[in-house]
């Protein structure tokens, strides 16, 4: 096993100042490295969030912020806000999330949503792209200089879709987005835990909007996310709105008045009751009080009475962390830090509840809405030298995967992927009785191996004889903070191991890299449909073996002439399908055949099982 595969990941290097953002679902905010650590960067008002709320006037320039989130009591229907719910998605993935939002969907939203905002459409990544370079200008107004390089923040479970369309927002923005980093990374690294040489730790987002948690593995200075959860429609949001309708059944009450259709005094009420909320993570009771048209509503509400009514919301963030904790597949107490990220994370309650949960005091000492800008920060520091002696992150220029049946690429790392990173997934056996797995490292964008770059050879040997499918092949990628990419295969009923390294060194340039990512859109649609092809192919021979195999069986013998005749005649169909390149009509006829031998596979397992009972007693 050998030698001199190389592999090429670009580096990162920059001499002008790198900002970090958190471009989050309500509020977003940009931070930077100064001389004592990482510091949010203030706007011109001295504030240093920025909702992520965009206005379009009737005239003039759009608006981003403050300003825009008082137009929505004003004009709503010019006022677009969480749209991070929709980045990279198309129209039939936010169908639900949608019917939550007053937005208007232009005609031709399929593939791309596209927005009704006055009298604009823009997509998701555009209206994303006039929050950051809101953020872009208070910085350039701070620093006195251009800034266009950024490390942006993204939650854990965006996909490279997702992803993609952050960047694009970046990009759109004038920013060079020199590394996307996951939301709760980010948050580890605020608080310094990348010194720690191993190490797992839970990550408690409760923010405005929505709820996530999640898992990390800390080994020899990389973060692997080991699993994430949550709830998209769970935040602070939903204790604003559990205040509001009891002071608004209050209020009618009291006044023999209902306001609830009224936008303005409940925007009004909205401001008192967040206002309350936030004061009763520090005083034992608050006075709640509304003035409205010459009246006067006045409520003392105490912390005790606050946490009873609370408590169902924060309780529903704690069965998402207990489902995380066993997706992870590791104990409460094997989780040695517990980080605090959101602004709803303040509330006594619920620091509480998560304190409990995870049997350790979490970590709360940062500000809970700054902590993700600020380890996008530190990412920045690392990226422009001013951080040193910290893991810098690279990404792949390129996916990275393994040759499976029918010649096929399973991408297990995919391209522009934030390193150090990891990744798995099970194989198993194609052959009854196979000792030996050849894996075959490849990089590249296209659907077959022929169309990538071979990396790497090597075999999984001596593996016990079992029939196909049985085995169980775990093939871990991990490339480590120099790049270097080892892969392992595992056969996990036995233990049997065997792995590689594969070193980054005179790799492709970056114009090949170019080259092969062009290609790959060019000839998108033509690699799809040759892999459905393989692929159903390959779920034809093995189909072809079962059935083959099930008439050397006594079972066969026992159909009728109809059953044999019926299972033959789509046997022989298959047959000429598979010839053929309409992978729809290869499925149509696998399905078919399953269904034409059920009685022969039910007939075979009777056997079978009576074989195996025969000679036996019941005392």
């Amino acid at each position: 096993m050998s030698s001199s595969f190389q592999i090429d990941f670009s580096e990162a290097g920059a001499t002008q100042r790198i900002i970090g953002i958190d471009l989050g679902t309500t509020n977003s905010l940009g931070a930077f490295m100064d001389l004592t650590g990482p510091a949010i960067i203030p706007g011109p008002d001295g504030e240093h969030i920025v909702p992520s709320v965009v206005a379009i006037p009737e005239s003039g320039d759009p608006i981003v912020g403050i300003e825009a989130r008082a137009m929505l009591t004003t004009d709503p229907d010019r006022v677009i806000y969480s749209v991070k719910r929709l980045m990279g998605r198309g129209l039939d993935d936010v169908k639900e999330e949608l019917k939550l939002f007053p937005f208007r969907i232009a005609d031709g939203s399929e593939s791309v949503i596209r927005l009704t905002i006055g009298n604009k459409t823009l997509t998701p990544p555009e209206v994303s792209a006039l929050i950051l370079k809101q953020i872009k200008t208070n910085a350039e107004a701070f620093f006195n200089e251009t800034v266009d390089q950024a490390v942006i923040t993204v939650p854990a479970y965006f996909n490279d879709t997702q992803r993609q369309a952050t960047k694009d927002a970046g990009r759109i923005a004038g920013l060079e987005v020199l590394r996307l980093v996951n939301e709760p990374t980010a948050a580890a690294l605020a608080y310094g835990l990348d010194k720690r040489k191993e190490g797992i730790i839970a990550v408690y987002d409760f923010g405005g909007g929505t709820f996530d948690i999640s898992i990390l593995k800390l080994h020899n200075g990389i973060f692997e996310v080991l699993a994430t959860n949550g709830d998209t429609h769970l935040g602070g949001d939903d204790i604003d709105n559990l205040l509001i309708a009891v002071a608004l059944e209050d209020i009618q009450s009291e006044w023999s008045e209902n306001i609830r259709g009224n936008q303005e005094a409940v925007q009004i009420l909205r401001k008192a009751v967040i206002e309350a909320k936030e004061q009763l993570s520090f005083a034992p009771a608050v006075k709640l009080s509304l003035e409205w048209r010459g009246k006067a509503y006045q409520r003392e509400l105490s912390r005790d009475v606050f946490n009873k009514l609370i408590t169902p919301v924060v309780d529903r963030t704690l069965t998402p962390c207990r489902a995380c904790i066993a997706d992870a597949n590791v104990t409460v107490e094997q989780i040695n830090e517990v980080v605090m990220v959101g602004g709803s994370t303040r509330i006594p309650l619920v620091r509480t509840a998560v304190e409990a949960l995870f049997k350790a005091k979490p970590h709360t000492e940062l500000n809970p809405d700054e902590v993700v800008a600020l380890g996008a920060a530190v990412q920045a520091g690392i990226l422009s030298g001013d951080v040193e002696d910290t893991l810098l992150l690279d990404v792949t220029p390129l996916s990275l995967g393994i040759e499976t049946m029918g010649g096929v690429v399973s991408k297990l790392i995919t391209r522009n992927s934030t390193i150090p990173a990891s990744a798995m997934e099970n194989f198993t056996t194609a052959v009854d009785g196979q000792r030996n797995v050849l894996i075959h490292v490849l990089q590249g964008e296209r659907e077959m191996a022929r169309d990538c770059r071979s990396l790497a050879r090597f075999d999984l040997k001596d593996i016990d004889p079992m029939p196909a499918g049985l085995p169980r092949i775990e093939v871990k990628f991990l490339i480590d903070a120099n790049g270097i990419l080892s892969v392992t295969a595992r056969e996990t009923r036995t233990g049997k191991e065997q792995s590689i390294e594969v070193k980054p060194s005179y790799g492709l340039t970056d114009e090949q890299v170019e080259a092969m990512i062009e290609e790959s859109i060019e000839k998108a649609e033509a690699d799809f449909i040759e892999r459905q092809v393989r692929e159903a192919r390959v779920e034809a021979d093995r189909i072809f073996k079962a059935v083959d195999k099930g008439k050397q069986n006594q079972a066969w013998d026992t159909l009728s002439d109809d059953e044999r005749e019926a299972i033959q005649k789509v046997y022989n169909e298959l047959i000429l399908a598979y010839h053929s390149d309409y992978y729809d009509l290869i499925r149509d006829k696998i399905h078919e055949l399953d269904q034409v031998t059920r009685p022969l596979a039910e007939r075979m397992m009777n056997t079978a099982v009576s074989v195996a009972l025969e000679g036996t007693k019941i005392e």
